[in-house]
């Protein structure tokens, strides 16, 4: 079952989280303590996406602040994740981060000034001049990385790095974007990304300092061969 829409605020940041338990308190003291400071009104998002440790009992410690909501998605994937949280947002931004917050939750306001300039998504960007790999990935993800960036530049030109894990968005954009969005894996923010450019929605690339989190989850095998399967599915269909 879909949660109920929130009462409006200027930004929600979605953080979809499956087994976050551990992680997910240094991340939501963070936001929280920028957030309070930040000159909108805002709300954190924890996505429980099924998770079978305390991430749910985690996010709600942090309730009280009022900055904080925990809703549940039981369909896996971190694509139904950011899907559940962003079509019940009623905010005027709405995005989505990583629960390592490899990406500093600082990047929100130099994303946020673009979609004021009329952008429809300002993403998170490893690849573009100003970028900053803090602590960098693996040589195999960097080598597999560079390889999906070479097949996703064939589908968004000019784009230089789907898959870093922080997009802000103009909500009614986005949402129309999501509805038509079938991918839940990890090709699912390349999927979106297209939807929203098919539409004449402005992309802008955000450089950002960023640390690669060791505990990641991403199975470069599995996880991606999948997103490449996906990836040229999705040519063939814009074809």
């Amino acid at each position: 079952m879909i949660p109920s829409r929130r009462p409006p605020v200027d930004v929600e940041l979605v953080i979809p989280a499956f087994n976050e338990a551990l992680r997910l308190p240094r991340t939501l003291q963070a936001a929280v303590a920028f957030l309070a400071r930040a000159p909108w009104s805002s709300r954190l998002v924890v996505v429980d996406n099924g998770s079978t440790d305390d991430t749910a009992a985690v996010a709600r410690r942090l309730a009280p602040t009022g900055l904080v909501e925990v809703i549940g998605c039981t369909r896996p994937g971190k694509g139904a994740a950011v899907r559940c949280g962003v079509l019940t947002s009623t905010a005027t931004w709405v995005g989505y981060a990583d629960a390592d917050l490899s990406t500093p939750i600082d990047t929100l306001t130099a994303a946020l000034s673009h979609l004021e300039r009329g952008a429809a998504a300002a993403i998170a960007s490893r690849h573009v001049a100003g970028a900053n790999l803090v602590v960098a990935q693996r040589p195999l993800r960097r080598v597999g990385g560079a390889a999906f960036r070479a097949l996703t530049w064939r589908l968004l030109p000019g784009i230089h790095d789907t898959q870093c894990g922080f997009k802000v968005f103009r909500r009614e954009v986005v949402q129309r974007a999501l509805i038509q969005c079938r991918d839940s894996g990890f090709a699912f923010d390349v999927e979106l990304l297209l939807r929203i450019r098919a539409a004449g929605g402005e992309i802008v690339e955000v450089p950002v300092r960023w640390t690669d989190d060791r505990a990641s989850r991403l199975n470069p095998a599995r996880d991606g061969l999948n997103a490449f399967r996906s990836v040229l599915g999705m040519r063939r269909v814009l074809r």
